[in-house]
């Protein structure tokens, strides 16, 4: 595992998106295409911004998944494909595949998305890129601590129980733990205790279900506890 520790949120932004910028390119280089799966939440929000105005990659060989998504209605404020759709225009049609969380049937959807997942990146799928958080309670992308979603290792994508008001679609722990690299960006002071706990593998969160051998952890000071 790799650490850096940023000043801010905006210095950590920065520093995320030339690192997308430079994976992006080494996987074109290498195999014609770049597989990338970001997560939501308030963190990421600004890279999200950056990379929709960099000119540096080659987004037509970029292949575009969601990490997770709130079972939420289409335009929801707090679903994180609304917070994706300024990077959308720059990602050709049939690049982004979005999780189906209006779906009447959510396991054929999340099968689909599997499916999808397996289509781009291989069986079983790997992805190039997963962009991670970590939340105050040690979530990552939607594993969340004391639900069954997190003995799930048969799937490569799944449904939670009721989280902060709404369900969840996500990765599962296994798929995230097979790509190539895994970018971590965590923010704030309310993630400091989190972070002690993700640095030193602590079992009780469920970050730590992610080996961190190809992790880059990208930390603001606040989180940091500096």
């Amino acid at each position: 595992m790799k650490i850096e520790v940023l000043e801010n949120k905006e210095s950590l932004a920065i520093r995320a998106t030339d690192l997308i910028a430079k994976y992006a390119e080494k996987a074109i280089a290498d195999s014609g295409s770049f597989s990338f799966a970001v997560s939501g939440g308030s963190t990421p929000k600004r890279m999200l911004e950056l990379l929709a105005v960099r000119k540096d990659i080659d987004w037509p060989n970029v292949h575009l998944f969601q990490v997770d998504e709130r079972i939420a209605p289409a335009g929801d404020p707090q679903r994180n494909l609304t917070m994706l759709l300024p990077l959308l225009v720059k990602v050709p049609l049939g690049s982004f595949t979005p999780m189906d969380v209006e779906a009447d049937d959510l396991d054929v959807a999340t099968a689909a998305y599997a499916d999808r997942l397996a289509e781009v990146t291989g069986k079983p799928a790997v992805l190039d890129l997963v962009q991670l958080g970590l939340g105050s309670d040690g979530h990552t992308a939607s594993l969340i601590p004391n639900d069954p979603v997190l003995e799930v290792d048969d799937r490569d994508v799944a449904t939670t129980g009721d989280y902060q008001g709404t369900r969840r679609m996500t990765l599962t722990w296994p798929i995230i733990d097979r790509a190539a690299k895994q970018l971590w960006l965590i923010a704030g002071e309310s993630k400091k205790a989190a972070v002690e706990q993700f640095f030193v593998d602590d079992p009780a969160i469920p970050a730590s279900l992610v080996t961190k051998d190809r992790a880059q952890v990208l930390a603001d000071e606040a989180a940091a506890g500096m």
